[in-house]
């Protein structure tokens, strides 16, 4: 029993420096959505009724001391969405505390990249999940970073971790739904 739990605690050690660990105090919020609450249908593709694809806003503060970037993934967890990327920004400057609501995809920080999501596009693309599937989760993370990344293209998420793997100080998660 010993060992095992030995086991479990060295692979959650491993876990935390590969991936990064939350870092206490370093928070994400939204002032577009509330957290675990309905996301609203301006931010769904266009496709969506009432949908306007704008990005939510998202601020965040307290990052770790060493933050050279952040990262910000949106990523839907729903088993039919099968971790369906939304939006992947890369390259965000250090001293961004914030995007406002339809940041993506002219008004990003300079510097910052958005890759190409799984609907083909690059930047944002909001919520469309299939018509009665349920309620789908979208978990937006902001990664601090201790620098920055470089990618083009589409990326999964199993993808992303791999590419940030050992320069996540902490990371920082809010969620939002959307069923239709």
């Amino acid at each position: 029993m010993q060992k095992l739990l030995s086991t479990f605690f060295l692979a959650g050690v491993f876990m935390a420096v590969i991936f990064g660990q939350d870092k206490e105090g370093f928070t994400v919020s939204s002032s577009s959505f509330q957290n675990s609450k309905a996301i609203p249908a301006k931010l769904a593709m266009k496709a969506v009724e009432g949908g306007q694809n704008q990005s939510p806003e998202l601020s965040w503060k307290n990052a770790p001391q060493g933050t050279k970037a952040f990262a910000i993934t949106c990523i839907d967890i729903h088993p039919i969405a099968q971790k369906w990327v939304h939006w992947i920004a890369i390259d965000i400057p250090a001293e961004t505390l914030n995007l406002p609501e339809g940041a993506s995809p002219s008004k990003m920080p300079k510097g910052a990249i958005e890759l190409k999501n799984s609907f083909g596009g690059k930047g944002y693309g909001g919520p469309q999940p299939p018509k009665g599937s349920g309620v789908h989760n979208y978990i937006f993370t902001v990664y601090a970073l201790s620098e920055p990344v470089k990618a083009d293209g589409f990326l999964s998420e199993d993808a992303f971790l791999k590419l940030v793997s050992g320069k996540v100080l902490a990371k920082t998660e809010i969620t939002g739904t959307f069923s239709r």
